[in-house]
């Protein structure tokens, strides 16, 4: 009896090779590490742009609007004299100083059938030494503050007397029965040239005053 060589089909040794050489690759991939797995990059996101700032938009056709003006500052008006305070006048009366008022005196001046102009004159005294010393030499101590004529006599009087309360200018406040003269409904007038003359429209008592320390003279008028 004769024995033969088993025969290995070709096909199955192709698949015994394959397996083997699987077998070898399997092992050699435990021995290395695993390869990691790269990181995911990152990428900076932009910040967003700022809004823009919101304009008017213009009105196409429509007029341009005008700018409001500043307001002007008014100039503060100028504060008058207070009537009968202060020094006003020494300056221009000059020397000497008359002394404080003591009289008034008050005469007709002038007379018509509408009117009468009644005139007063501030006297000071006693005090004959001034009197001579601004030329009345005839002994008298009751006298004007200045003669008649001399251009000191203005502001002298202004001294002595002060301002009219009511109207504010040199010379006494005159009243008629006690009553500011204002016109003719009130019977009397202050003459806008020279307050220390007053228009007398009727009869009445009249007086005029300093308004500084208060002395009147009066007169009677029966018109």
């Amino acid at each position: 009896m004769s024995w033969e060589r088993p025969r290995v089909a070709r096909g199955s040794a192709a698949c015994a090779l394959a397996v083997a050489a699987a077998f070898c690759w399997s092992c050699g991939s435990l021995s290395d590490p695993p390869t990691q797995p790269p990181e995911p990059t990152q990428t900076s996101t932009p910040a967003p742009a700022p809004a823009p700032s919101p304009s008017a938009t213009p009105v196409l056709g429509g007029p341009a609007p005008k700018p409001t003006p500043a307001p002007e500052a008014s100039p503060s008006p100028s504060p008058g004299p207070t009537p009968g305070t202060g020094n006003e006048g020494t300056t221009a009366c000059g020397s000497p100083t008359p002394p404080d008022l003591s009289r008034i005196t008050i005469n007709v001046h002038l007379r018509s059938n509408d009117w009468w102009l009644l005139d007063s004159t501030p006297l000071v005294g006693p005090d004959w030494e001034y009197c001579a010393a601004i030329g009345f030499t005839d002994g008298r101590s009751y006298c004007a503050v200045r003669p008649e004529g001399n251009p000191q006599r203005s502001p002298c009087e202004l001294v002595v007397t002060g301002r009219a309360s009511d109207t504010g200018k040199p010379g006494p406040t005159w009243r008629r029965d006690g009553t500011l003269c204002t016109g003719r409904a009130s019977g009397c007038d202050n003459v806008p040239e020279n307050q220390f003359q007053l228009l007398v429209y009727a009869s009445g008592t009249y007086t005029a005053c300093g308004n500084k320390n208060g002395v009147c003279g009066e007169i009677e008028v029966d018109k």
